[in-house]
């Protein structure tokens, strides 16, 4: 595997996968995931379930192939835009220059963004995690939403763009994470590092570009559930 070295924790509740972003699950600090996350509601799992299977039967190609020729803006330019390891350099606060903002968007749990977006590299919150917040019922029928930079309050995302919102949420309800593509990231704020690693100019871990023929940004919630600056 290519990047940096790391050790696996056995899990006791995992926080989700590595660089592969789907397959094994490690645990950085079992009690980061804590009785706030309450069992998904059944509006919740009945989601996850028409998402999942929307995503299932559409074509190989997804949407996103069909409307990608007709795509302005970020589509010009050469995706993922690159940045360096010293993005990622040793800050006061972790990887950051300050603490997450408080409190959070979505009922996000501060420490957990605290861990994922500051004190790590390789790590993220479980697979369905997002869906086990507020974000379903914040988001739905909404629109085009920005998602925010959890420590900075820059925008980092804005979706859905070139999609339904449906298609947005089958695909991230898929994979456990959401799921961005070039058009839905706002470039001025984020960049890719060589192994894939997706992160903001001001050090915030984001998640990691995991492509299935076109790029795909797999996003930790807690790292984009900042207010506006």
């Amino acid at each position: 595997m290519a990047g940096r070295a790391f050790s696996v924790v056995l899990p006791q509740r995992p926080l989700g996968p590595c660089r592969t972003c789907s397959t094994s699950a490690h645990s950085i600090r079992p009690q980061l995931m804590h009785a706030q996350m309450d069992e998904t509601s059944a509006y919740r799992r009945q989601a996850m379930l028409v998402a999942a299977l929307t995503f299932a039967f559409a074509t190989p190609s997804f949407a996103w192939d069909r409307r990608a020729a007709n795509s302005k803006g970020a589509s010009s330019m050469t995706l993922p835009k690159a940045g360096s390891e010293d993005l990622m350099s040793k800050k006061a606060h972790g990887t950051c220059m300050t603490a997450p903002q408080a409190p959070l968007r979505y009922g996000c749990a501060l420490d957990v963004a605290d861990q994922i977006a500051c004190y790590n590299r390789d790590y993220a919150e479980y697979a369905g995690y997002f869906l086990k917040t507020k974000w379903l019922e914040d988001v739905q029928n909404k629109g085009v939403v920005t998602y925010y930079d959890v420590v900075t309050g820059k925008p980092l995302f804005k979706a859905p763009q070139n999609r339904s919102f449906d298609e947005f949420l089958a695909e991230s309800s898929y994979h456990g994470w959401p799921s961005f593509r070039d058009d839905e990231v706002i470039w001025e704020n984020v960049r890719c590092l060589p192994d894939g690693e997706t992160v903001s100019i001001d050090g915030t871990h984001l998640g990691h570009n995991i492509p299935d023929g076109k790029n795909r940004y797999c996003i930790n919630l807690v790292s984009i559930a900042g207010n506006p600056a």
